[in-house]
């Protein structure tokens, strides 16, 4: 964005600070306006024929500009892959520990990836490791979908999960509707 003597075209339609089209003049008043009343003249349409400018206070326009772009990455979340570590012989309790926390982790918004380690003669029995995730991804269907199917490379069985938005967004309001059934319960008693 070029502003003030930057701008090279000899003729350019003016904006003023008001919002009303001034028309088309050369360069050389379009600055003398810009400086008149102590603001820059900004090229805002450097492709359009001639060029337009507009007459603004260049420091205030990009602290807004600056503003307006953390706002918008504040109201973005970054989905965050937390790991999950499993073996062919977790226990069932152990098992529902680890789903709790995927299903916490799903619900925030993060991916979770699930991984099985084999060791030594574990690695005979993959279709074992493989039964285990395959128990905690049906587990898991109901707010989350797995990206692939579980891949083994070398010792490790690993398959990523994403969030379902829909089958969240259902789970979450099955949630709030229990939590206030609960309060309700409370109430009358």
């Amino acid at each position: 964005m070029r502003i003030n003597r930057q701008i090279r075209a000899p003729k350019v339609r003016v904006i003023d600070k008001n919002g009303q089209q001034v028309g088309i003049i050369s360069i050389q008043d379009a600055l003398m306006m810009a400086e008149n009343e102590k603001l820059d003249l900004v090229e805002i349409s450097p492709n359009a024929q001639p060029p337009v400018c507009k007459v603004i206070d260049y420091g205030k326009y990009r602290y807004q500009q600056t503003k307006k772009e953390k706002e918008s990455k504040k109201s973005q979340h970054q989905a965050k892959v937390k790991e999950l570590k499993v073996k062919p012989n977790t226990d069932d309790h152990d098992l529902q520990v680890k789903l709790k926390m995927a299903r916490g982790f799903i619900l925030k918004g993060d991916k979770v990836r699930l991984t099985c380690t084999f060791k030594g003669r574990e690695l005979a029995h993959p279709e074992i490791g493989k039964k285990v995730l395959q128990k905690m991804i049906d587990q898991l269907l109901d707010i989350a979908t797995a990206e692939a199917f579980p891949k083994q490379i070398g010792r490790i069985l690993s398959v990523t999960l994403t969030p379902g938005a829909k089958k969240m967004k259902e789970q979450i309001r099955e949630s709030e509707s229990e939590s206030e059934a609960k309060k309700s319960d409370e109430s009358e008693v």
